[in-house]
Parts: structure tokens; C-alpha cells; sequence
């Protein structure tokens, strides 16, 4: 500190100059660094143009790409072309057993106006040494893996093997065939405890393939395959749009895979792949790289449909608005009975609303689309995610003209003094007509013995009530008598196995009498009752066994 306060100017910490000193001009000017110089490469070596694929030369899917067609081929390169039909836009290839289509169960009935992008195969090209799968070849291997062959499958347990099931089901002394048709391949019908042997173990299995919005497109075909290389059965559930008309997907199942349909519930099929199936020699699709671009078709509403001007037509849609819809659709549902509940829904009103909230704009104009085709109606607006329809000038009831009946009201029943009951002759009195649906339920209620017709009308309180009491009596007998199941050693159970053991499954049946769930409990016997002993009506099959006991 004495040091500091011994010099002249005791701040250390002054400021610096404000400006810098003048520079003075006799000297030379400082010299600048030059810049980076730019580097010189030589120039690329062009790679000769190939043909480029027209598939990479996709327009996007957002371009106003419009191109009118006519039924026929609109490309073709040889042998294989795309051509437009009665089932939309279909794909030829040489060879192929069938025109391939994106979707074999949800192509509209009318033909398509134009297509939204250049006509061309969505496949691999044919230069190409193995079906394509998206992925660059493995290198080869150097171990050689035989062919799959479902005649000659390896042994259970095998260390590195996944469970393979064998072919059949045979009888004791039979083997598999090779078979080139669908027939051989099927093999013999299945019998009743057959098939409940092969949908058992898939009730509660979780491996299935799933029916979307699509439906029933060409990449599921070999999907399927690949499910019965290890299993005779495989369990599809359906769901969304293509479950208003489950015989088509059935039919369509069937036809395109070569399998038979042996149980269906709901909106689950099990499809069989046949008792003389073999995966190496099974028929080989190629695969679609990517989804084709849908084509035009003609507009579902228009402004004057069909019958209507367009002033009846606003009128309608006006009404339409408050209507209240006959049901509503879940997203991804099982639309089983829509068609059934939207034609019973007709014979009260000329106008029905489905509600639709919630579901995509593509699902419920594609049901509209259906329902216009199967019930058949007239489509009048989508609005507010709602279809409303109108039944038409040509609809026609599904039941018969209803008779009239006489109001009982206005009927004379008190009779004269004698009690003979006659009616009034007053022509003034009402008539009413009962529902057609109403008839219907009266006819079948008559034919299974739960109603009644008089054909007297004018009967007094105690022949009325005689005549009560004896239909009572047949009604009771009839609903609950049925015939007995009667299990003896000797000729009883053998009879009976021996009778279901001949019967099988018959080869055209019809799609809606499949078996029920009951048919698959597991306290079922499979066992058939003897025709003979069929129990009188007003006994109880108890009765019936224990007189068969008394007489033994």
C-alpha cells in the first residue's frame, strides 16, 4: 500500500483512450490474408438411362388424374392386361385360373366411369426370378431344406419344428390322395362328429384372419394358405361393411380358395381345407405390391331419383330430418340382420333412417351402396351421418294381402232372447285391417297349435269355454312332448352310434343351416334317437321309459 501511494497517478484501474491514435500516413497500408480458392472436382460420370418402371411414375393420390373407360381391355402387354367388366377393374395374367381383383367381395355392381390413375399391373414384373416380398434375397444357404410337404410332415416334437396337424380326417385303412379339382381335394364329406372334432380346439383360439372394410381381398388368398400349411381348419372373423351380406362372403371364400365352409356363426366362419390337401402342391398367386387406386363410379345420390322429381325429392328429405332412425350402426360391427330390420322397417313406412354416427364417411356410403342392392330401395341423402332411404314406387309388400275382419266393437254378440248371438246387420259399422305382419304371426301361431280358429262365432259362454279347455289340452301336449332318447345294452346304443356313424354331412347345403353353438357342448353324446319310439302326445317321455322298464 505505501508502494501505491508513492506513485504520481495512484488509479490503477483508469479508463482507456476513447479514440484510437492516429495512424500515421507514411506508412504503407496493412495487407489483407487472400480467400479460400474454391476447389475443382472433376466432373460425374453419367449413368446410362434405363426404362423406368410406369408403376414408380405414380400420380399422387391428391392430382385430379381422370380417365373416361369402356368395358373391355383398356392395357395389355401380351398376354397379361388390365380390363374393365361387370366386376369392376380386374387383372389378366397368363396362366392364372382366374382374373385377379384387389377385392373379390366388395366390388359395386356398376361399372366404373373412369379410372384415377394410369392402367397398369400392381405386381412384380415378370423378369423377376421369385416372388417379391419387399425385402432383398437372403444370401443362399448353404444347407438344403426340402419342399413343405403335407403328405410327408415331420415328426411331433421334433427340436425346431412348430406343431404341424396331419391330412385328414380318414377313416381306419385310408390314406391321403393327391388330388388336382376341388372334389378331390375335399375328399368325402365330413360326418357330424367330425367337424365338431376340428371347431372345438378353435372356439377359444385366438389365431384367425381377419375380414375388414376390404373384404375378401387377393393378398388373403395366400394368407389362408399359409394358415392351413399347419392347420385343416382356420377361423376368419368378419367385421365392418362386408357382414351385411355374409353369403356372399361365404360363397366367395369358398370359390376362390377351394375350401368348404363347416361351421359359421355370426361373423365367424371356419373354413376346412380338405382331407387331401397338400401345401406344396397348392395354387401359388402373386402378390400385390400396393392397393390399386379405386375407379369413378356413378353417384349413389342424386338430385331426382328414380321415380321422383326433384321437388318430391326435397319434400322427402325434409320429412326425413325428423324421422327417427330404426337403429343404430357401431364402428366395426357385425351387421348381420340390417337388411332384414330396413325391410320390415318398410311395411310401416315409406321413409327409414339409419343412424350411422361415428363411422367413417367410406363405411356407411359403401352400406348404402349394399342396402340399395339387397333390400332393394332408393338412396335419397347421407346427411349428418345418416342414410335415409325411400322404398320406392315399385316396392311390394313381403307379406300377402291382409283379409278384413269386422270390428268386434261394433258387433251385436249379446244376442237375442234365445242367446243364439247373431250379429248386427247395420251396414254402418267399421272394418278394420289387421297388419300383414300380424297375418303372418297368426298363421304360424295356428300352425304349431298355439292358436285357435272358430269357425262359429255365435257359441254360448259354456260351449266357448268347452272349447277352451279342449284346446288347452292339445296345445300343452304339443309343446311338451318330443321324441325319448331310450339307451339299452343290447341293441340301444349300438343302434343308435351305429345309425350316426352312416349319416354324414350332405355336400349342397344350404348356407343358412349350419349347426348351432349347442351342437358343440361338451356333454354332447352325439347319439340319435330311434324313430320308432316316439312318445304319445299328452305323455312325458318319462312315462314312455318307465313303461319300456315294466315290460322288460
Amino acid at each position: 500500500m505505501r508502494i501505491l501511494a508513492s506513485l504520481p497517478d495512484g488509479n490503477l484501474f483508469s479508463s482507456l483512450p476513447s479514440t484510437p491514435p492516429p495512424r500515421d500516413p507514411r506508412l504503407p497500408p496493412p495487407s489483407t490474408p487472400p480467400p479460400i480458392p474454391v476447389p475443382k472436382y472433376p466432373p460425374k460420370e453419367q449413368k446410362p438411362k434405363s426404362r423406368p418402371n410406369p408403376a414408380f411414375k405414380l400420380p399422387h393420390r391428391h392430382t385430379r388424374y381422370y380417365k373416361p373407360v369402356n368395358p373391355g381391355v383398356i392395357a395389355s402387354d401380351g398376354d397379361r392386361g388390365v380390363t374393365i367388366g361387370e366386376s369392376g377393374v380386374s387383372y389378366r395374367l397368363p396362366g392364372a385360373p382366374f382374373e385377379f381383383q384387389y377385392s373379390y367381395t366388395e366390388t359395386p355392381q356398376a361399372k366404373p366411369l373412369a379410372i384415377r390413375e394410369p392402367a397398369f399391373l400392381p405386381f412384380g414384373p415378370p423378369t423377376m426370378p421369385r416372388p417379391w416380398t419387399g425385402k432383398q434375397p437372403l444370401k443362399k444357404s448353404k444347407k438344403k431344406i426340402p419342399l413343405f410337404d403335407s403328405f410327408n410332415p415331420p415328426l411331433p416334437g421334433k427340436k425346431g419344428v412348430k406343431h404341424v396337424e396331419m391330412p385328414g380326417p380318414f377313416p381306419l385303412g385310408k390314406y391321403p390322395q393327391e388330388g388336382k379339382t376341388r372334389e378331390e381335394i375335399l375328399g368325402e364329406p365330413l360326418k357330424r362328429w367330425e367337424i365338431s372334432m376340428l371347431v372345438k380346439p378353435l372356439l377359444k383360439d385366438n389365431r384367425q384372419v381377419n375380414l375388414g372394410r376390404d373384404g375378401l381381398t387377393h393378398n388373403m388368398l395366400e394368407l389362408i394358405h399359409s394358415h392351413w400349411k399347419r392347420r385343416r381348419v382356420i377361423k376368419i372373423k368378419c367385421k365392418g361393411v362386408p357382414t351385411v351380406d355374409m353369403d356372399n362372403v361365404c360363397r366367395r371364400l369358398e370359390e376362390k380358395t377351394g375350401g368348404k365352409i363347416i361351421f359359421r356363426v355370426g361373423g365367424l366362419v371356419y373354413l376346412f381345407r380338405g382331407r387331401n390337401y397338400n401345401y406344396r402342391t397348392r395354387p401359388q398367386y402373386p402378390l400385390m405390391l400396393w392397393k390399386p387406386a379405386a375407379p369413378v363410379y356413378p353417384k349413389l345420390i342424386q338430385e331426382a331419383p328414380e321415380g321422383l322429381t326433384k321437388h318430391e325429392a326435397d319434400e322427402l328429405r325434409r320429412k326425413g330430418k325428423s324421422l327417427l332412425p330404426i337403429c343404430k350402426l357401431a364402428k366395426n360391427g357385425v351387421y348381420l340382420t340390417l337388411v332384414r330390420d330396413v325391410r320390415n322397417a318398410f311395411e310401416g313406412s315409406s321413409l327409414v333412417k339409419v343412424n350411422c354416427k361415428g363411422m367413417h364417411a367410406s363405411d356407411y356410403k359403401k352400406l348404402g351402396a349394399k342396402l340399395k342392392e339387397l333390400v332393394p330401395c332408393v338412396l335419397l341423402s347421407f346427411d349428418d351421418e345418416q342414410i335415409l332411404m325411400w322404398r320406392g314406387k315399385d316396392w311390394k309388400s313381403m307379406y300377402p294381402e291382409p283379409p278384413s275382419f269386422s270390428n268386434p266393437v261394433d258387433l251385436d254378440i249379446a244376442g237375442d232372447a234365445d242367446g243364439s248371438g247373431t250379429p248386427s246387420d247395420d251396414p254402418s259399422q267399421g272394418t278394420i285391417r289387421s297388419s300383414p305382419k300380424m297375418i303372418s304371426l297368426w298363421k304360424r301361431a295356428i300352425e304349431s297349435t298355439k292358436a285357435l280358429v272358430l269357425d262359429e262365432i255365435n257359441l254360448g259362454p259354456d260351449d266357448l269355454l268347452k272349447k277352451v279347455e279342449e284346446f288347452e289340452g292339445i296345445s300343452q301336449a304339443a309343446e311338451h312332448s318330443y321324441p325319448a332318447l331310450v339307451l339299452s345294452r343290447e341293441d340301444g346304443a349300438s343302434s343308435s352310434m351305429a345309425e350316426y356313424e352312416d349319416g354324414s354331412q350332405s355336400e349342397n347345403y344350404d348356407e343358412d343351416e349350419f349347426y348351432p353353438e349347442d351342437d358343440f357342448n361338451d356333454d354332447d353324446e352325439f347319439y340319435d334317437s330311434d324313430s320308432s319310439d316316439v312318445v304319445p302326445l299328452g305323455s312325458l317321455p318319462v312315462d314312455h321309459i318307465a313303461e319300456r322298464l315294466q315290460r322288460k
